[in-house]
């Protein structure tokens, strides 16, 4: 409460509180950009909004104050609410963007101005800005610096060559990896695949990008006429903070970057540092792009054949020791893949729940994506060590449980196949560390090691399911008895069958049916029973020897009337898919 007014939260997960929000911002010449809360100011019982403003991490973004109330000083009362929220949640530095003119206000308020657009400036509140440049200012050395900024997600040969060429010209380069998780790949890793890529580069200093190296993902663009123009605005804002602070504390002189045939917006963010770098006294200089079969090499050819799940094409465009980031990425795309094909017997799947109520297809997505970190971290843990600890892969499953969990309010959408085609990353890796190439094989042999170690963790092996008691109730073979097997029935049949089948229309749903034919299904047991478990084995089977789409669409209405959810063998058709891509033979 403050005087006659109250500021209260504005839920804007509901559609009628999101539409009023909107229409207020409207009015006020903005639009709604993404924040993690929202705040209004009203006067006693009206809900009318008189100002409000939101917060998304440490940014403020959608300030407004309506043109009847602007001579009452809510702009102060709101922005100092704001501050104590950032503050609850651990930042001591507040950042807002917002219009030129608005400088003077927010000066009054405390905030500093950090960088200048023509239509857009970034301020602060707070010693953020001046820890980053007394953290730049410590990796200084002597001769002429040059930088790279890059997103690398993921670091390609493109990368590697441009850093090469880059640093052949200067006697120090410094590389700064573009902070932010919305990106594909966790920043953490994406850091680490520039960092292993250059380690043999001794003049090459690679950095984590700080606040101050503004993204696509960060940059607000809620004051601005329409997105074209908010490309703009923040390229030039990204390089007035570049040229006014990240280049003086590196005592940086030459700025470099690769040319850009084929992206627009980078091509413009090319002209524009040409432009404008100059005039802080910095030379800019464009390298031509590493080319492969007569294209450029680039990040979106290479996440473009993860999507498909082309493994051995996508390492094939990155530096070697990239390859174990991607392998964990891979196993992303199989379990997108599984869950895109339709009329899958009792599983969800684009336009279905099939026996799930507390399931649909946008949750699954969800899930993938919170959980698709923790591949790639668990396929890279072999990189730089002689022994991965079974530990070590079963804390980071237990970690991408919990993200999953968070993702989908407590729904166990993905705990089978966070397990299975975790102990597959990790074991690739391995295989991958000390052979330098995969086959069936050694993939299969060291699964079994890492689940032979994994049995003896009381982590795993005292974990108590609805999948282990049916294990001991009617002694099927459960997930860790089939990862002890070395998942042998995958490697000698479900592969191959997949293989056979892989380019069929319905290709993923006959690989599913052979599966569910032989495998003693946990998920079907526990919902139908062990007797009607062996039922829908033989039924799965004559449906893939007289297979027709109306046929799997009458199965499928028959396991949603049953509540069946064959949700074990929906796992292993991911990890076949998985295996399939890792081998490539």
């Amino acid at each position: 409460m403050y005087g006659d007014f109250v500021i209260s939260d504005m839920p804007l997960a509901s559609g009628r509180f999101r539409s009023k929000v909107e229409s207020f911002l409207a009015e006020n010449g903005l639009r709604l950009d993404p924040v993690d809360l929202y705040v209004v100011l009203t006067r006693g019982d009206s809900d009318e909004i008189l100002a409000g403003g939101g917060l998304s991490g440490d940014v403020i973004k959608c300030v407004a104050v309506s043109e009847k109330a602007r001579s009452e000083g809510l702009m102060g009362r709101l922005v100092s609410h704001l501050l104590s929220l950032a503050a609850e949640n651990g930042y001591q530095s507040v950042k807002v963007f917002t219009k030129p003119q608005n400088q003077p206000l927010f000066e009054d308020l405390g905030f500093r101005l950090v960088g200048r657009a023509p239509k857009a400036i970034l301020m602060e509140n707070g010693r953020g800005l001046s820890d980053e440049y007394n953290r730049l200012c410590g990796f200084r050395m002597d001769g002429k610096a040059g930088v790279i900024v890059m997103h690398a997600d993921p670091m390609t040969q493109g990368h590697e060559y441009l850093i090469s060429r880059a640093a052949e010209q200067v006697d120090c380069l410094f590389v700064i990896v573009l902070g932010g998780d919305r990106s594909r790949f966790p920043a953490a890793s994406r850091f680490e695949m520039v960092r292993s890529a250059c380690r043999r580069m001794d003049n090459v200093r690679v950095l984590e990008g700080g606040a101050y190296c503004i993204s696509g993902a960060t940059f607000p663009s809620y004051f601005l006429k329409n997105l074209d123009e908010a490309a703009e605005q923040q390229m030039r804002l990204d390089l007035d903070i570049f040229g006014r602070h990240i280049a003086p504390a590196l005592r940086a002189s030459v700025r470099f970057a690769g040319s850009e045939p084929l992206d627009p917006m980078t091509a413009r963010y090319n002209t524009l540092m040409r432009e404008l770098l100059p005039g802080y006294g910095l030379e800019f200089r464009e390298i031509p792009r590493k080319e492969s079969d007569g294209r450029p090499v680039s990040a979106s050819q290479v996440r473009a054949l993860l999507d498909a799940g082309d493994w051995m094409a996508a390492a094939a465009l990155c530096p070697p020791r990239v390859r174990w980031y991607l392998m964990g990425d891979v196993a992303a795309a199989a379990l997108r893949r599984e869950l895109d094909a339709p009329d899958k017997p009792g599983m969800v799947c684009p336009d279905s729940r099939g026996s799930h109520e507390d399931m649909d297809y946008a949750l699954m997505r969800k899930s993938i994506d919170a959980i698709r970190p923790w591949f790639v971290r668990l396929s890279s843990l072999a990189r730089e060590r002689d022994a991965v600890f079974p530990s070590e892969v079963t804390g980071l499953g237990l970690e991408a449980e919990r993200a999953m969990l968070r993702a989908t309010g407590g729904v166990n959408t993905h705990k089978g196949a966070i397990f299975a085609l975790g102990i597959m990353a990790a074991a690739a890796g391995c295989v991958l560390r000390d052979e330098g190439t995969l086959s069936a094989e050694s993939l299969s042999r060291q699964i079994r090691l890492l689940a032979g170690d994994m049995a003896r963790l009381e982590t795993v092996a005292g974990r108590r399911t609805y999948g282990s008691e049916i294990v001991r109730e009617h002694g099927v073979r459960g997930a860790l008895d089939m990862a002890l097997d070395g998942y042998a029935d995958l490697f000698a049949d479900w592969l191959p069958y997949w293989r056979s089948v892989e380019k069929e229309p319905y290709g993923p749903q006959k690989t599913l049916l052979r599966i569910l034919s032989t495998l003693d299904d946990t998920c079907v047991i526990h919902r139908a029973g062990y007797a009607r478990a062996q039922e829908i084995k033989a039924e799965a089977a004559a449906l893939l020897a007289d297979f027709s789409p109306v046929k799997l669409k009458t199965m499928n209405d028959r396991f949603v009337s049953e509540r069946v959810s064959p949700g074990g063998s929906a796992d292993m058709l991911a990890l076949t898919m998985y295996a399939g891509c890792l081998i490539n033979t």
